[in-house]
């Protein structure tokens, strides 16, 4: 595909964790929860080091995850292994802010 065109689906999930989580509890399952599922073809997060809280809102933790079709992340959502990992997350999260779409890639990484 060439520049701007649309292409694999792109789910994006930023949270503020509910106080007295252990992170990195959550972090692990679900790095083992990807792990498990050839559909996803890449898993990405990161912790907010930089932003002003004034526009992170709270917000401290985002999770990327990369599926080739629309189809495979539908497959991924309606998986047991997925709908369980979600009761956990779930309850261990304040506040949330879901985003999944179709990416343009506009500068391909080197």
């Amino acid at each position: 595909m060439g520049a701007g065109a649309m292409g694999e689906i792109k789910h994006l999930v930023t949270v503020k964790f509910k106080e007295g989580v252990v992170v990195e509890d959550i972090v692990k399952g679900m790095e083992k929860l990807v792990s498990e599922f050839d559909l996803v073809k890449s898993f990405e997060w990161g912790q907010d080091s930089e932003g002003p809280e004034m526009l992170t809102q709270g917000f401290t933790h985002s999770f990327s995850m990369t599926f080739d079709k629309k189809e495979d992340y539908a497959e991924f959502q309606s998986h047991p292994n997925h709908v369980e990992y979600s009761a956990t997350f779930s309850a261990a999260i304040e506040k949330i802010v879901v985003l999944c779409f179709p990416s343009v890639c506009v500068k391909p990484s080197a």
